[in-house]
């Protein structure tokens, strides 16, 4: 591999990954590239998993330094999100372009929409009825994460936010969490199926893990509102790319 490509996907990863930890969608960039660099689709999605995986890693770091960890709450979450990832990764069930890109635009429009939706009871707080339908949420992200992966960070926001009712901060501390736990699954589901380049891998694993160790600091440092500018704003763009592009 080329110095230049080298260099393209350290850049790449460094923005998606930072993307990713504010916000999501980050795979919409390293997706592409890996198809550009030459890797059929099955193989991309695979090789882009090592590159999450190693990310949010480092972003687990970053808000554990920041004293915002909470592990025993966010392994709760995440153990409700890993049959459906096993589930959604063995699947993939094949679906045409045009409907993925529907079905994307779909989500970051809900996505939207729901953070200017007030919500009912305690920050933090979650009552019986409502657990039953967070666990249930929690259960289908799963399965898109191991099935789709591109976008699902939008999902858990709104899941997390709304249902959990944890204030962004804490979103994103438990989002990089569970999906540090279910991705681990999923790259052995593609690892045994020879679809992981493990060298481009590991070269956009080290700008995923740097920007997403960046995004965590800076996340905790400026706050919801930072946080809700960065997830709008990106949100935005990907639907109007989806849309119309």
């Amino acid at each position: 591999m080329d110095i230049q490509n080298i260099f393209l996907l350290f850049g790449v990863g460094l923005l998606a990954g930072f993307i990713n930890v504010n916000a999501g969608g980050g795979s919409t960039l390293t997706l592409p590239l890996l198809m550009f660099l030459g890797l059929n689709g099955a193989t991309a999605n695979g090789t882009n998993r090592v590159a999450i995986f190693i990310q949010n890693i480092f972003a687990v770091w970053g808000f554990n330094q920041e004293k915002k960890s909470t592990f025993k709450k966010s392994f709760l979450f995440s153990l409700f999100t890993l049959p459906g990832a096993v589930i959604g990764a063995f699947l993939a069930i094949k679906i045409s372009d045009a409907l993925f890109k529907q079905i994307l635009a779909g989500v970051l429009i809900f996505v939207i929409i729901s953070m200017f939706l007030p919500r009912p009871g305690k920050e933090g707080t979650v009552g019986k009825k409502e657990s039953v339908y967070l666990y249930l949420a929690l259960f289908g992200a799963g399965f898109y994460g191991g099935f789709i992966q591109a976008g699902v960070g939008f999902i858990f926001m709104a899941i997390l936010y709304h249902l959990a009712r944890e204030n962004l901060v804490a979103v994103n501390v438990h989002k990089v969490f569970i999906i540090l736990i279910y991705t681990l699954p999923a790259i052995l589901i593609f690892a045994l199926s020879g679809n992981i380049d493990w060298i481009i891998g590991i070269i956009l694993s080290a700008g995923n893990a740097t920007g997403g160790w960046i995004a965590a600091r800076i996340s905790v440092q400026k706050g919801d509102k930072f946080i809700r500018l960065i997830l709008i704003l990106t949100l935005l763009i990907f639907a109007y790319k989806l849309l119309v592009l």
